[in-house]
């Protein structure tokens, strides 16, 4: 599968749809989702090119996986839910059985309230 530079996401990044941010950096962008499941629902997304956690694995550089990493934590404390408070949970889902609708990596943050099971 190669790169779609159209996705929701690759527009999001170029400006070209807007965002309410929750952070970013040179390597990670962080915003609301547009359709929240749970009371706190961010995304976390790298800038670069990347069309899930193998590619993204296999194609990034050391310092783009450090930052992306690095953001999650950093994005889950400026949202008061780190583990340090009451915990959230990280879900990305991968390629089509894995339920992934946009082909850009991206986690979701799900906080501020219980979650519940982990897979129904």
């Amino acid at each position: 599968m190669t790169y779609d530079k159209n996705n929701i996401f690759a527009k999001i990044l170029r400006g070209e749809i807007p965002c309410k941010k929750v952070y970013e950096n040179d390597y990670v962008l962080s915003f609301y989702d547009i359709n929240p499941q749970k009371k706190i629902h961010v995304l976390v997304i790298p800038k670069g090119p990347y069309i899930d956690l193998d590619h993204f694995n296999k194609n990034a550089s050391d310092k783009e996986i450090i930052e992306f990493n690095k953001a999650i934590s950093h994005v889950s404390k400026l949202l008061n839910i780190s583990n340090e408070e009451r915990g959230y949970r990280l879900l990305s889902n991968i390629g089509t059985d894995g339920g992934q609708e946009v082909p850009h990596l991206h986690y979701h943050i799900f906080g501020g309230e219980k979650i519940g099971k982990m897979v129904s």
